[in-house]
């Protein structure tokens, strides 16, 4: 059985992302486990003086590498993913290299219509950074729009039609994992490019 990261994308204590990735967690148990990983604890990222890192970032970026793929939840603030997510990922591509070749799926939920469209088009390009190279699965989104409205008392979501598709998905994201983990050939050197990258030299 395959173990996934969940990736909460906001700091916040009452976040609909988190209650969709722990509606994921408990819809999916038999076929995979889902280790939800908060990053409200992540200092604010200021380039360190040594290359020694906090180890709240330690532990994650460990987390990260020995799972077999990472979902992602991110809410949209401003057109864009929240700053505490890109602050986590700041520290997850300093110095360490986590999500090089790590498949990823990207969910995302907000309080109005869109459901995290913009915020998830722009994590796909941060994803996709020199330092970060992850694998993310392609044409796949799920957006749920008035998060506010989308789960019941038990915390499962209320509209069939968007489980019926969050099935989909995932199924496709176990698939994706299995093709992922076939393309290895290269691994090290992305790796090799990830950790040899500096913007101060191209």
């Amino acid at each position: 059985m395959n173990h996934f990261i969940g990736l909460v994308g906001t700091n916040s204590d009452n976040s609909t992302n988190r209650k969709l990735l722990q509606f994921m967690q408990k819809r999916f148990s038999d076929k995979a486990t889902i280790e939800l990983m908060e990053i409200q604890d992540f200092p604010i990222f200021n380039k360190p003086v040594s290359e020694q890192l906090p180890e709240v970032v330690q532990n994650a970026a460990e987390k990260i590498r020995q799972s077999d793929g990472v979902v992602i939840s991110t809410p949209e603030y401003d057109h864009s993913i929240p700053a505490a997510l890109t602050n986590a990922l700041n520290w997850l591509s300093y110095g360490i290299y986590p999500f090089v070749d790590k498949p990823v799926m990207i969910t995302g939920a907000s309080y109005g219509t869109l459901g995290s469209s913009r915020a998830q088009s722009h994590l796909r390009q941060i994803l996709d950074a020199p330092e970060l190279k992850a694998r993310i699965m392609p044409s796949s989104e799920f957006l749920l729009g008035h998060s506010l409205q989308a789960f019941n008392e038990e915390n499962a979501l209320n509209d069939m039609d968007q489980v019926k598709k969050l099935d989909g998905l995932f199924k496709d994201f176990q698939v994706f994992v299995e093709l992922t983990n076939q393309l290895t050939n290269a691994h090290e050197a992305n790796k090799k490019e990830a950790e040899d990258f500096d913007w101060e030299t191209i």
